[in-house]
């Protein structure tokens, strides 16, 4: 359903993004990322290295790692797709927020809700 690929919205070292293999239906299932969380205390050893540009907010006191194709998703202020936090299962759940189309790049919103426009942590300037 997904592949990675090069990105044209990407221009840090790497450029992927994930890209639909066929068309995906609006509200279907695109990926569960399980999670590892870790206190958001020990957050401070992980800013110093890359990972802190690929972790998300887990909850009130914990931040996490997602692995499988979680990291991956690249940002959008107009995206195809969002996620719900599965406390239950330790995922994250990737749904298609609009029809996708085959060969399009699946896009979230790096703030959570599909419609904030806040200013993302790594374009904001002092």
């Amino acid at each position: 359903m997904i592949e990675i690929k090069i990105s044209k919205l990407s221009n840090g070292e790497f450029n992927r993004g994930l890209f639909a293999t066929r068309d995906i239906a609006k509200g279907e299932l695109i990926h569960e990322a399980p999670v590892i969380p870790y206190p958001n205390e020990d957050h401070e050893f992980i800013e110093k290295t890359i990972l802190s540009d690929y972790v998300f907010e887990y909850g009130a006191n914990h931040t996490a790692v997602l692995l499988g194709y979680g990291s991956l998703f690249n940002h959008s202020y107009t995206p195809n797709a969002t996620y719900d936090i599965n406390f239950k299962n330790h995922t994250f759940d990737f749904y298609a927020h609009t029809e996708i189309n085959a060969g399009d790049e699946i896009l979230i919103n790096y703030n959570g809700d599909v419609d904030c426009d806040d200013p993302l942590w790594f374009t904001e300037t002092d």
